[in-house]
C-alpha cells in the first residue's frame, strides 16, 4: 500500500522524512542538527536525547521550538511529556515503558501530537484503541542507533498496515536505498537517525529526496 499522502499530511509535514536527532552520532549540537536538516528540506524533527540534563534539554529544545516554528516545521519530543509542554511542542513520542496515551492527553490537551514506539501488532493495535495519534513501528532492518530487538522486516510492516488506521512511522536501519520498500509497503513516513546524521547532513537529505521523489 502507497503512503497515504492525504492523510499523512494531517499530521506530518510532506516529505514523508521523520528525522530522529542525536548529538553523539551526528557529533552535532541538536540545534545544529536541525538548521541543517531543515535547510535541506526536512520538516518533522523529533528530539532524542537520554544524556542532557533537563535544564540544557530545555535549552535545546526551545532553541528548536523558535527554529521550527520560523521554518513551518513539527516539533516532537521523545519520552518528556513535561518538556514537550513546557516548550509548546507540535507532540511528544512515547516508549512502551512511558506514560500511557491517556495519561499525556490529560497533561498534553486534545491539540497536541502523541506517538508511541510499537514492535508488534498487539502494540499496534493497544495505541491505536488507546488514542495515539500515529505509531512508531521497528526495528524494520538491522540498525546500530539503538538496541531496539529482532528486525521486523516489510513483511510485519505489511501485517501492520492492513489493521492500522492511524499514521505509521517505520524505524529502524533505513536508508535512501531502502525507503522506498517501508513506503510501498505501507508506512507513512520514515524514521531516520544515522542515514541522516553520519557525515554531510545535506547531501544525505538529498539522497532520501531522490530516491522518494
Amino acid at each position: 500500500m502507497k503512503a497515504d499522502t492525504e492523510r499523512m499530511s494531517t499530521i506530518f509535514k510532506y516529505p514523508p522524512l521523520y528525522l530522529i536527532t542525536d548529538t553523539r552520532i551526528s557529533g552535532l549540537s541538536h540545534i545544529q542538527i536541525v538548521r541543517r536538516a531543515i535547510d535541506a528540506g526536512i520538516r518533522t524533527i523529533q528530539m532524542r536525547e537520554k544524556h542532557l540534563s533537563k535544564k540544557d534539554m530545555y535549552k535545546a529544545a526551545i532553541s528548536i521550538r523558535d527554529i521550527t516554528l520560523k521554518r513551518n516545521a513539527l516539533f516532537i519530543v521523545n519520552d518528556y511529556v513535561d518538556l514537550a509542554l513546557a516548550v509548546n511542542a507540535d507532540g511528544v513520542h512515547l516508549g512502551q515503558d512511558d506514560m500511557s496515551v491517556k495519561e499525556a492527553r490529560k497533561i498534553m490537551g486534545k491539540r497536541k501530537l502523541i506517538g508511541i514506539s510499537t514492535h508488534s501488532l498487539d502494540q499496534a493495535n493497544k495505541a491505536q484503541d488507546g488514542g495515539a495519534d500515529y505509531i512508531g513501528f521497528g526495528p524494520i532492518f538491522h540498525t546500530v542507533t539503538k538496541d531496539a530487538g529482532t528486525p521486523k522486516g516489510e513483511n510485519a510492516l505489511r501485517q501492520i498496515r492492513e489493521h492500522i488506521d492511524i499514521p505509521i512511522v517505520a524505524i529502524g536501519g533505513i536508508s535512501w536505498e531502502n525507503v522506498n520498500n517501508i513506503l510501498n509497503a505501507g508506512a507513512d513516513a520514515a524514521a531516520i537517525a544515522s542515514g541522516i546524521l553520519i557525515g554531510d547532513i545535506k547531501a544525505n537529505v538529498m539522497k532520501f529526496m531522490d530516491a522518494i521523489y
